[in-house]
């Protein structure tokens, strides 16, 4: 059983649409899992038995080619949800890129669940709206930027999901990866010798300085959202 009012993404993740009752039905149905980096959480094209949300840590999601070739498809954070309601098949592997921690709940119990709580199955659509245009974007960040504007428009992501961060002209936004940059070549599809250029020839341009192998701080919003393109 899971302690929903204890849970760390409480206003954020899906159920921040439910009452008091609702939220312990629901908590009685979950359970809290540990998930060590490099842990498979689901498997491409196997049965989901689950979905989760996110209270801690980043997972990948990752797709294989006819050749074997892998590609990381997206990236998921606390407050995040995983699984496919709904559905039976996941489209993707999901893999813990750092330590995590999910709430998991029995996917055919959390489906009769969510078709007897209207505004839930409203707070997933959306959700299913988000990761499409999500999508939409990888799909063009990957296949028709330069390595200067992919590196540029995931900074600014992870500005907005980590630090909260949302363009504010004239503020400076810090925040730190929970990856190094060998893993940030892999989401990108570049190779990490890129990936460190671009970071060095933006911090010499005053776009952004790296305090740290993980930190990062971007001194002008302006300019990196124009390297973004």
């Amino acid at each position: 059983m899971s302690d929903c009012s204890s849970c760390p993404v409480r206003g954020r993740a899906i159920c921040a649409s439910l009452d008091a009752g609702e939220l312990a039905e629901l908590g009685r149905m979950g359970r809290r899992q540990r998930v060590k980096a490099g842990h498979t959480l689901l498997w491409e094209g196997d049965d989901v038995p689950l979905v989760a949300n996110v209270l801690k840590g980043v997972l990948k999601l990752v797709v294989a080619a006819a050749d074997g070739r892998e590609q990381i498809v997206g990236i998921v954070f606390h407050s995040d949800f995983i699984g496919r309601p709904f559905g039976k098949e996941s489209p993707y592997r999901v893999t813990a890129m750092t330590d995590a921690e999910v709430c998991i709940y029995n996917r055919n119990s959390f489906d009769a669940f969510a078709g007897a709580h209207p505004h839930l199955q409203q707070k997933l659509l959306q959700r299913t709206l988000d990761e499409l245009d999500r999508a939409r974007y990888w799909m063009m960040l990957l296949g028709r930027k330069s390595a200067g504007e992919k590196v540029a428009s995931f900074l600014l992501e992870m500005s907005e999901r980590l630090s909260g961060h949302r363009g504010v002209i004239g503020r400076e936004a810090g925040f730190e990866l929970p990856f190094g940059r060998q893993q940030i070549a892999d989401i990108l599809g570049l190779t990490v010798e890129t990936t460190c250029r671009q970071l060095t020839r933006m911090r010499a341009a005053g776009l952004l300085d790296l305090p740290s192998r993980r930190e990062v701080v971007i001194r002008d919003q302006r300019a990196m959202e124009l390297a973004a393109g």
